[in-house]
């Protein structure tokens, strides 16, 4: 591609003939950098696989990183965070444990190092025991999940079939009572929801104590199932911006409210989610680490929420 442009024959479009195999990637170079401009509490980026086994409605992570799921050696993962030292680390994949028997492979191998790390992983594996215990031993502080919604219509409409309405109590009972810091992700704007919707998931979230959320506005992202119904339906009103601001601007025209009123909705649950009564109500006393973490991430939702309300983001 740089030949390419560099000889003004640029093309629009560039494929990969074939998914790039993961091992033997090179290490990022963390020794280039001077880390001492940045916070004492630092926290690096670790991937150990590409690419997601689920087809969900909206979601456009496929295009981006291909259709096929892929997974680095464990050996590799593990020499990288050799390499740089790493003590604190998020991995980013799309779907953390797409394939379970590797991950756990790799949670194994984690144990030695002595590490706390984050991800975000699909909500079946927690009612997974055994998983979990390994993922709390290997140095797990906080898990994000994907559960978009407490509509069974909205979940099926989404394609989320891994999202059972009746196993959400066992799901953060199982992480509570191991002492596991997690935060819930929840889309709104479907067709199949109603104005009770808000509210319900606020109450669901006071009932059970759960120590983060965040509320995300749908968005249509080229190339998805949900663009191209849209598209089709003719209720694309920004198609230039989508993805700009994903999650927190509406480019689509819902069924039941202008986009700008759905805006407003999803801004007033981070201000009633977020207010000092409902953090105080929520969440206990921090006395293990994953409760300094849950407090944490409460604080700084209040903060980048507080610091600008018009454009807050909390990606």
């Amino acid at each position: 591609m740089l030949d390419d442009a560099s000889n003004g024959r640029l093309r629009k479009f560039y494929h990969a003939e074939k998914s790039l195999d993961l091992s033997g990637l090179p290490f990022p170079r963390y020794d280039l950098v001077d880390l001492e401009k940045y916070s004492h509490f630092k926290t690096f980026a670790v991937q150990t696989s590409r690419g997601c086994p689920f087809r969900c409605d909206f979601c456009s992570e496929r295009f981006y990183l291909g259709k096929k799921y892929r997974y680095r050696p464990v050996s590799d993962v593990i020499e990288e965070m050799k390499f740089n030292r790493l003590k604190n680390v998020l991995f980013t994949d799309s779907t953390f444990a797409g394939k379970r028997s590797h991950t756990m492979e790799l949670l194994e191998a984690l144990i030695p190092l002595k590490v706390r790390w984050s991800a975000l992983w699909s909500s079946n594996l927690c009612r997974d025991g055994r998983f979990l215990d390994l993922a709390k031993r290997s140095g797990l502080l906080h898990v994000n999940i994907g559960m978009e919604s407490i509509d069974r219509l909205t979940l099926a409409r989404m394609n989320k079939k891994i999202n059972k309405l009746s196993f959400y109590k066992e799901i953060m009972s199982n992480l509570r009572k191991r002492g596991i810091s997690y935060s819930l992700n929840f889309v709104f704007g479907y067709d199949t929801e109603d104005e009770s919707i808000y509210g319900q998931t606020l109450a669901f979230l006071r009932e059970n104590k759960v120590p983060a959320a965040y509320f995300n506005i749908l968005t249509p992202h080229k190339g998805t199932p949900l663009y191209d119904r849209l598209q089709n339906e003719g209720r694309i009103i920004d198609h230039d911006n989508i993805g700009r601001w994903p999650g927190l601007r509406c480019y689509f025209t819902p069924t039941h409210s202008a986009p700008k009123d759905l805006e407003r909705k999803i801004k007033r649950m981070y201000r009633e989610f977020y207010s000092f009564r409902s953090v105080m109500a929520r969440l206990g006393l921090p006395t293990r680490e994953a409760d300094f973490a849950s407090w944490t991430i409460n604080f700084s939702q209040r903060k980048m929420f507080n610091s600008d309300a018009e454009n807050f983001d909390h990606c």
